[in-house]
């Protein structure tokens, strides 16, 4: 299949990433369809794509009087049957957990026309893990986002298996909805960026979990430093507190690293009441207006 043949898009997953994912091809003109379990989850979750349409327009992402062009092209199903007619394309985001993402893909490729190209948003596991179980491995490559609304840039991974014609078609799909393309050679857990950042979550939480220091003089350490606007655990509240979690405790575990699973375990109590950072108000800071963000901060006065 070539570029030009993509029409239409399929969400696998409609939380925070795929939203984003979801509403960047639409804003390049394809047809995207979002899937998730319930109606109730979906319409949620167009209610933040829309917000998050508006704001693009304010900011002259959208431009101005190109809000319902863009609006129009996007519908949502629960019938996964439904959700998968006619679609040229996959991008799933579904949680970190391959046997999860190994039974999803293994779903669609029984509803999804032979053509479609399956791509997986996965942060820190890699597509051989669940290529075989996908039904469709020379169609199934990496293309990972990261937060949409401060950075563009994206992860092109494929596996052993996958074709270089599918590879370059992700690449050049990635490429027409505006993406910068970081092109990996081999399979790489974390891709580029995120293999950099695991580092720090991994340091920034030892050093708390072992009480060194607070979790605010840990962010004021590498704010002060780098001159940063944010620390690890401020980083952390963006990406979600369960995801950072689900991947730190399934690599401990998977690892069986002492280290690890404290620093797992430190995370464990902010998810289990539902403190998950930003997209909740609560994480390890408060939202809006997080210390971090205040006036006196690095001074210890505006925690």
């Amino acid at each position: 299949m070539k570029l030009e043949e993509v029409k239409k898009v399929l969400i696998i997953g409609a939380g925070t990433m795929g939203q984003q994912i979801g509403l960047q091809c639409a804003m390049h003109g394809y047809e995207t369809v979002y899937y998730d379990l319930s109606r109730q989850i979906l319409d949620k979750a167009m209610e933040r794509v829309a917000r998050l349409a508006r704001w693009y327009e304010s900011t002259g992402r959208i431009p101005a009087g190109g809000l319902e062009e863009v609006l129009a092209r996007i519908s949502s199903s629960a019938d996964p049957k439904e959700a998968a007619t006619d679609v040229d394309f996959v991008s799933e985001s579904v949680p970190e957990d391959p046997e999860l993402k190994a039974k999803v893909f293994a779903q669609f490729n029984e509803l999804c026309p032979e053509r479609t190209v399956f791509t997986t948003n996965t942060s820190m596991l890699v597509p051989s893990m669940f290529a075989e179980a996908s039904g469709r491995p020379d169609r199934l490559c990496a293309l990972h986002f990261h937060d949409l609304r401060a950075t563009t840039v994206v992860d092109v991974m494929p596996h052993e298996g996958t074709s270089p014609e599918v590879t370059e078609l992700v690449r050049a799909f990635a490429r027409s909805i505006g993406c910068i393309v970081i092109m990996l050679h081999r399979e790489n857990n974390g891709y580029v960026f995120n293999t950099m950042l695991s580092s720090l979550f991994f340091s920034a939480l030892t050093l708390a979990s072992r009480g060194v220091a607070s979790v605010e003089d840990i962010d004021r350490a590498w704010m002060g430093v780098t001159y940063m606007p944010m620390g690890p655990f401020g980083i952390m509240d963006q990406v979600g507190l369960s995801t950072v979690w689900t991947i730190t405790d399934y690599w401990a575990k998977r690892t069986k690293d002492p280290q690890a699973q404290m620093n797992a375990d430190f995370l464990k109590p902010y998810v289990e009441r539902g403190d998950l950072g930003y997209k909740t108000g609560k994480g390890f800071y408060t939202y809006p207006n997080p210390a971090y963000q205040r006036q006196g901060f690095l001074d210890g006065v505006g925690s």
